[in-house]
């Protein structure tokens, strides 16, 4: 598809503009992404923590508890923006008759439940 064949696609939840599939954007409210983010902050300290305990030769036990403890924190981030695409990003282009965004959803799910 050259230039002059994409359409401007404005979603109707933020108002930003997006060009074709190639830049697909999320249409989260600025709450939504502070909350994610501030997940994605702890979630690296742990992970760093975890590489610390690692290098200190911590317990293997202990170890494995906090890559558990990690594993769910990153479950639940994945939650959380799935439950906001669904509500969002997936509804509005169901609206606009993009029926293959099932499809995508569903790969999605299938990967994460794996």
């Amino acid at each position: 598809m050259n230039s002059d064949e994409k359409q401007a696609h404005t979603c109707s939840v933020c108002g930003n503009e997006s060009m074709g599939q190639g830049e697909r954007k999320s249409h989260h409210d600025e709450k939504t992404i502070k909350e994610l983010t501030t997940r994605m902050n702890r979630i690296e300290g742990q992970v760093r923590g975890i590489k610390g305990m690692i290098e200190r030769h911590v317990y293997c036990d202990d170890i494995l508890n906090q890559i558990s403890s990690a594993q769910s924190a990153l479950d639940g981030a994945a939650r959380l923006l799935l439950e906001k695409h669904m509500k969002s990003c997936v509804k509005e282009r169901l609206q606009g008759g993009e029926d293959q965004v099932v499809d995508e959803v569903l790969k999605t799910i299938f990967r994460m439940i794996r």
